[in-house]
């Protein structure tokens, strides 16, 4: 049951993100804004989900270093994994307000876990806190950059007012494409992360490096295939956008609202991940600023980088 449970996971997750790229293409032309726009609320929204339920499921439980651990797996998983096998399958075209205004966003929110987690990493404490207070200032910092999203939308808009675009199908099938899309991702990586789960424990793998591998992977599988399938379909704006914006939500509304709910107690080691999340960001910036495009060179250079600091985390438990 848990084999074909994995196959019906994988099934919901292709077809799901053929829909909802689909639909969010086609929402985008309607409105007449730029589908990076898409990629970087919809969509990033959507995919971001299964990190929201794990990251706030861990905060109520008192897990909190669940919700830490998970948040920046995930960051990591989805710029040098997700960014890195869509530009190596097709290179990507980078936005320029991506460039300006998104990616420093999302390096913003990575500096900010590293400056909460060093006071208490250099004065050799076990563990650092992200309190109320704390979520509540990267939920203002999320709500401030949706306004910049919101504005950016109705310049696009207003720029195109005018031109005639045929539109292939009506708001509402868009819609429809589009939620229907999420909804089958969602559901597809639980049973996805589920059934591996339960593959692995009949194996005799331990439950830490089941955490460290299927639950972490399987938060970020909608991302993944999401982006992949948005660059297989030449929407590269989405794939991009899919991928900084769920960064993005991350850090800033689902760890913020983790912390809101209930104070983030985490190892202290966990600001060398941070500090590596900020190295990782920078190093991407810097890829997509060169000719504002996101090659298969760079592509491939972030997917190795994935792996040794994955062998890494899995030796040092």
């Amino acid at each position: 049951m848990e084999y074909i449970l994995l196959v019906l996971g994988f099934v919901l997750l292709i077809k799901g993100a053929d829909f909802a790229v689909s639909g969010g293409s086609g929402i985008a032309v309607h409105f007449r804004i730029s589908p990076v726009i898409i990629g970087l609320t919809v969509i990033a929204f959507g995919t971001s989900l299964p990190e929201m339920a794990v990251s706030v499921t861990g905060s109520i439980t008192g897990q909190s270093g669940i919700a830490v651990g998970n948040v920046l797996g995930s960051n990591f998983f989805n710029l040098m994994v997700v960014g890195g096998l869509s530009a190596v399958i097709s290179p990507l075209a980078v936005d320029k307000n991506l460039l300006r205004r998104d990616i420093p966003v999302s390096l913003l929110a990575a500096v900010l876990v590293a400056v909460f987690a060093a006071p208490a990493f250099f004065a050799g404490s076990i563990d650092f806190r992200i309190g109320r207070l704390g979520g509540l200032l990267f939920l203002v910092i999320f709500i401030g950059f949706m306004a910049l999203l919101l504005y950016g939308a109705k310049k696009d808009r207003a720029a195109s007012e005018g031109e005639t675009v045929a539109e292939e199908r009506s708001l509402f099938m868009n819609l429809v494409y589009t939620v229907g899309g999420l909804v089958a991702i969602v559901v597809g990586s639980d049973l996805v992360v589920d059934s591996a789960k339960e593959i692995a424990y009949s194996f005799g793998l331990s439950e830490t490096f089941v955490g460290l591998t299927v639950v972490s992977v399987g938060t970020s599988l909608p991302e993944l295939v999401t982006s992949v399938i948005a660059s297989k379909k030449g929407s590269n704006e989405i794939a991009l956008g899919n991928i900084i914006g769920s960064n993005i939500f991350n850090i800033l509304l689902v760890l913020g609202l983790a912390a809101a709910i209930a104070p983030v107690t985490v190892p202290s080691y966990l600001f060398i991940d941070a500090v590596l999340l900020v190295g990782v960001t920078l190093a991407t910036m810097a890829f997509c600023g060169n000719n504002r495009n996101l090659g298969r060179v760079e592509g491939l250079i972030l997917f190795v980088i994935y792996i040794f600091y994955f062998i890494y985390i899995v030796f040092r438990g």
